[in-house]
C-alpha cells in the first residue's frame, strides 16, 4: 500500500495513496495506525481523498485504528472522503462512530492538544 505521513501540530496525518481500500491492501493500513499508537502518537488523522471505493476489508482498517486510539487514549478522525467511500460510511452507520471531516485542515483544527 502507498501510504504518506506527516505530522502538523500533534497531529499524524496518514494519506491512503491508493484508489481503493479493499481485502488487498487494508491490513497495511490497520498496521501503520496500529504502530502510531503503540509508538505513544495520540492523534492520527486518515486521509481519504485519493481512495475511490472501499468494501467491507477496507472499512476494518479505520474501524480498527479507531478501537486502537481507545486503547490507547488516543484519537483517530478522517478526512477528505470521497462521494463513494462516504456513501458506504452512512450506509454502514459508520458516519456517526467517526468524526468525518470534508478537509485535513478543518479535521486538525478539531484535535485537542
Amino acid at each position: 500500500m502507498n501510504l504518506a505521513s506527516e505530522t502538523r501540530k500533534d497531529v499524524v496525518i496518514l494519506y491512503v495513496k491508493e484508489e481503493r481500500l479493499d481485502a488487498h491492501n487494508s491490513t497495511e493500513l490497520k498496521s501503520a495506525v496500529q504502530k502510531l499508537f503503540e509508538d505513544g502518537k495520540k492523534n492520527v488523522l486518515v486521509d481519504l481523498k485519493d481512495v475511490r471505493f472501499i468494501d467491507s476489508s477496507g472499512l476494518g482498517a479505520p474501524v480498527s485504528g479507531f478501537k486502537n486510539a481507545i486503547s490507547h487514549q488516543g484519537n483517530l478522525k478522517l478526512s477528505s472522503l470521497q462521494s463513494q467511500v462516504k456513501s458506504m460510511f452512512e450506509l454502514t452507520r459508520l458516519h456517526r462512530v467517526f468524526e468525518i471531516f470534508p478537509s485535513t485542515v478543518e479535521a486538525i483544527e478539531n484535535f485537542q492538544s
